[in-house]
């Protein structure tokens, strides 16, 4: 299910997650010109070194990612940011404890439509109660 699909409403444990990579998912909101993802990272996963066309924007939620753009790397903690313009190689290996990160990207991610879906679940972030 795509959120929005029925309603323009949804909240994030009603959104099956898709794999992206191994022990990477995402729960994504497509909207007519931007995409966003509450992406889960299990503890040490690896986003290997990639490109695309849309510009991404993020921040980390929870947990720990070293993060890789353009060649400058840093590690960063809940609240860290980037910006990844257009087109410029990165990558991200995920902490020991795993990491939950909020991403925006334009124009949207058309290309994660093909993934392999899950059944909706429950996140980790928020947490219930």
């Amino acid at each position: 299910m795509d959120a929005g699909e029925s309603s323009v409403f949804v909240d994030v444990h009603e959104i099956a997650p898709n794999r992206i990579w191994d022990g990477v998912v995402g729960r994504t909101v497509h909207a007519e010109r931007v995409t966003m993802t509450l992406i889960e990272l299990d503890p040490a996963a690896v986003v290997p070194e990639h490109g695309h066309e849309q510009e991404q924007v993020g921040f980390l939620v929870e947990g720990e990612m070293t993060f890789s753009v353009g060649g400058e790397t840093r590690k960063l903690g809940p609240g860290g940011t980037w910006r990844i313009p257009a087109n410029v190689p990165h990558s991200v290996v995920a902490g020991a404890e795993g990491a939950v990160a909020f991403e925006v990207f334009a124009p949207i991610r058309d290309d994660w439509s093909g993934h392999e879906r899950h059944e909706p679940s429950p996140p980790r972030w928020p947490r219930p109660g």
